[in-house]
């Protein structure tokens, strides 16, 4: 499912414009991107959580140039699901 396709979908269910359900999602999108950026968390109940980890610096190699260089350490963005998005997860039936 595409972004477009959820604006579809909401956009169906609740007859606001699409238009209008682009300006939410984005602003969204947007608001939980500054808020894990500035180290914060953004915890939605139900759902989950979005944070940033940080890795630590560590050797990496170029297989192709035959090098290797150290990768500083750095942060990266991180989802972890809700124990109720887990269970109706593993509640589907795989066919």
């Amino acid at each position: 499912m595409r972004k477009l396709d959820i604006i579809q979908a909401i956009h169906d269910k609740t007859g606001i414009p699409k238009v209008d359900v682009l300006v939410i999602l984005e602003t969204f999108f947007k608001e939980v991107k500054q808020t894990v950026f500035e180290g914060e968390t953004v915890s939605i109940r139900g759902f989950g959580s979005f944070t940033h980890q940080k890795r630590a610096a560590k050797p990496g190699r170029n297989i192709v140039a035959n090098t290797s260089r150290i990768v500083p350490e750095h942060y990266v963005p991180k989802f972890k699901p809700s124990k109720e998005f887990i269970e109706a997860v593993k509640s589907i039936n795989v066919k």
